[in-house]
Parts: C-alpha cells; structure tokens; sequence
C-alpha cells in the first residue's frame, strides 16, 4: 500500500518523490556551481503550517524559478537558512509541494511532462494560448485544483502569468486567493533570466549571482479586501509595481528589451 499511496490528483508518491530527488541532483549545480543563488529570509519557510500556504512570485522562466524553489524550500526545512550547501536535504523532500503551470507548456515535450508529475497544477490561460491573444473564461475546474492543492499542502504561482517582467498581476490569483483564505508568502527572485534561457532548461551564461528573497507573508483581510487590493499588495510584494522601474538601472532596462525582442523572433521562428 506505501508503495502505491497517491496524492489528491493521483500522482505516486513514491515515484514523485525519486522524480524530485533525481531533478535535485540534476539540477544543484546550477544554482551552487554554474551560479551562485544568494538566498534572504529562508528562515520564514521552515516555521509555515504544512498546508495552506500559497507563494506568490515574479517570473523569469518557465522551469528554473520552480525549480530553485523546491531546493530552497527543502534546504530549509532540513534546517539549513538561506542555503542549499549539501544536496542532501533533497533526500527525503517536502511531498506536498505544487505549482501552477500553463496546460501548454507542460504538454511541450516529454521532459515538461515528466516535470509536470513532480507537482504541476495545469491551467488553461485565459488571455494567450499557443502564441495569440485570445478571450475565454476561467475553467472553474482550474481554481477548484489549486483549492485541492492548499488543502493537501503549499501552491507556488506566478501571478503575472508570463515571464516578461512588469505585465499586470492577474486577478484570478487574488480571487483564489479570497475564496480559500491561503497564508500568501511573497518571493521575489533576480538573474535568472540572465542565467538561462527562457525554458530555464539550459545554462545560457555562468558566474551569474541569482538572488532569491523570501518575504514576510502578506497581512491581508480576506472578508474586506477587495480582489483590487489584494492585486496591489501581490504587484508591490513581488515588486512588479510600475513604481519599482524607477531604481532599476538603464543597462538592465535595455537588457530586458533586447532579451524580449530576441524571443520574440525566436516565438515566429518556432
């Protein structure tokens, strides 16, 4: 029976838990190596309830950022602060640990498809599908899976919904957000679209300094907030307010431009 013991969404947990462990070690190196990922504020992870947390977060790629965050989480929970030293910690990792990704993208490849049975929520965008623009309403099966996902543990989201940095904060995060009533722990992560591509697959440059900061959790007031506000407290907490453009350097700007220009011929290309 432990053998075969599933999750809520009929994942084996044995086989999980060796997909996590062997991506850990797989992947160590580029965060403790390649680069060097400068952690602040771990200590707010290891005193967290087991369940019904949801961590909101800036976006840089579709895989690296998740990644990163299962070895911090764990690294932390095994008692180590603002460190993944030792991969060891990835031994026996968090269980309960999901993240809400793109239908699309998980179904690109067969890699994104194995990654996905680590812990994907998959969801239909609303807004773009496949390249395009398009309008479609929420699956409400979408929302009530991330409800499933609080309940049995933590949920990680990118509540921008795209990696391209200061786009909009969505406002199905803070709808989700009010109807389940998650304890929200902001994270804010730098230099990983410096570090790889945009998958987050490959080392696109070495000797990187990536940094992740784990945030206190948001005071929010989940009977009297309006979805407004609690958008404004994600956009701020993450920094992707419209005001945070102002300190960041001119060399850094035009360096985002250019990376989303080169992607977006590379998109027509593929």
């Amino acid at each position: 029976m432990g053998l075969l013991r599933k999750n809520p969404f009929g994942h084996i947990l044995f086989l999980k838990k060796w997909l996590i462990r062997l991506f850990g070690l797989m992947t160590h190196r580029r965060y403790r190596g390649f680069n060097e990922l400068s952690i602040e504020g771990s200590e707010i992870i290891k005193n967290l309830p087991d369940t019904g947390v949801l961590f909101v977060s800036n976006h840089q790629t579709y895989f690296a950022d998740v990644v990163a965050m299962f070895h911090v989480f764990n690294a932390s929970l095994s008692g180590r602060v603002d460190s993944i030293k030792n991969i060891g910690y990835i031994w026996q990792p968090k269980m309960n640990i999901y993240y809400v990704a793109a239908k699309e993208t998980m179904k690109a490849g067969l890699l994104a498809r194995i990654m996905a049975y680590a812990g994907a929520i998959k969801v239909e965008r609303t807004w773009r599908s496949k390249g395009q623009d398009v309008q479609r309403k929420v699956n409400p099966d979408d929302s009530k899976n991330v409800g499933v996902a609080l309940d049995d543990g933590w949920v990680i989201t990118f509540p921008q919904g795209t990696t391209t940095p200061f786009k909009p904060i969505r406002k199905g995060t803070a709808h989700i957000i009010k109807q389940y009533k998650p304890i929200v722990v902001p994270i804010v992560i730098d230099g990983f679209r410096r570090s790889f591509d945009k998958k987050g697959l490959r080392i696109k440059k070495r000797g990187i300094l990536q940094s992740f900061q784990v945030k206190e959790p948001l005071e929010i007031d989940y009977e009297n907030d309006s979805v407004d506000d609690i958008v404004g407290k994600i956009e701020y907490a993450i920094e992707q307010h419209s005001s945070f453009l102002k300190v960041i350097p001119t060399e850094e700007l035009e360096e985002i431009e250019h990376l989303n220009e080169k992607r977006r011929y590379s998109y027509k290309e593929e």
